[in-house]
């Protein structure tokens, strides 16, 4: 086992601050590999959260030293249907990573489903993501839906007032008919699938499901299946 020092800029920092900050995962999923004794710090397990760290400290994980980020990187997909967004598929459906020209390792923020496409984040800043990730933050995302037939008034009540299904609650910012069978929605929380639940119980099927907003940021003209940077004004912007 190679011992590798790092270099920390900030002294006394908590450990899974310091595993988000180096891209390993986001802060809480960084909490649970903590809790899950699988990391180690001057050859001691630790399963506390909130031990602090500083330089020279040696921090492994799995047995593997993790070294800090010195380069952070966002970048906005424009995520095409029939992509999955996580680091690995057992079914070995296409990655959206593969569609990123990028040595690091990133990883998604946000869910898009297979079939949905359009704007979607990729960093390796972890913090970046937990923030991004959290309710509490408040981020708007707005969706364009086109669905296989004539969407009813209700289903726009529904989006707009909340409606219970299946023991969950679902309620849109907003929601307008912007067409005969297709819609703008503007989600804040974000639960698993919510348009497509909805949809489904209006017996509604979305043809096309894209977001076109995180927050400050636009999906514009930027290509199906194109990336782009983040600027600095974006990030300070979405921060």
């Amino acid at each position: 086992m190679i011992l590798i020092n790092l270099n920390l800029r900030e002294k006394n920092i908590r450990l899974q601050v310091f595993l988000a900050s180096a891209g390993l995962a986001s802060r809480r999923a960084a909490e649970e590999i903590i809790a899950k004794g699988r990391v180690s710090v001057n050859g001691e397990i630790i399963t506390a959260q909130g031990t602090k760290v500083t330089e020279g400290d040696v921090i492994l994980v799995d047995g593997k030293p993790v070294y800090p980020e010195s380069r952070k990187i966002y970048i906005a997909l424009n995520k095409p249907p029939g992509y999955i967004c996580t680091s690995s598929d057992p079914q070995d459906r296409p990655l959206a990573l593969s569609l990123l020209d990028s040595p690091m390792r990133l990883y998604s923020v946000g869910r898009l489903d297979y079939m949905s496409s359009g704007l979607i984040f990729f960093t390796n800043d972890g913090a970046f993501a937990s923030r991004l990730g959290h309710p509490s933050t408040g981020l708007e995302k707005e969706y364009i839906v086109e669905a296989t037939g004539q969407i009813p008034d209700e289903t726009v009540d529904a989006f707009n007032c909340g409606i219970t299904i299946d023991s969950i609650f679902y309620k849109a910012k907003s929601a307008e008919k912007t067409g005969r069978k297709s819609m703008r929605i503007v989600l804040v929380e974000g639960k698993n699938r919510e348009i497509r639940r909805v949809f489904s119980h209006f017996h509604l099927h979305p043809c096309l499901l894209r977001r076109v907003r995180i927050g400050p940021v636009l999906l514009g003209n930027l290509a199906e299946g194109s990336s782009r940077p983040l600027t600095e004004k974006e990030r300070r912007d979405i921060w």
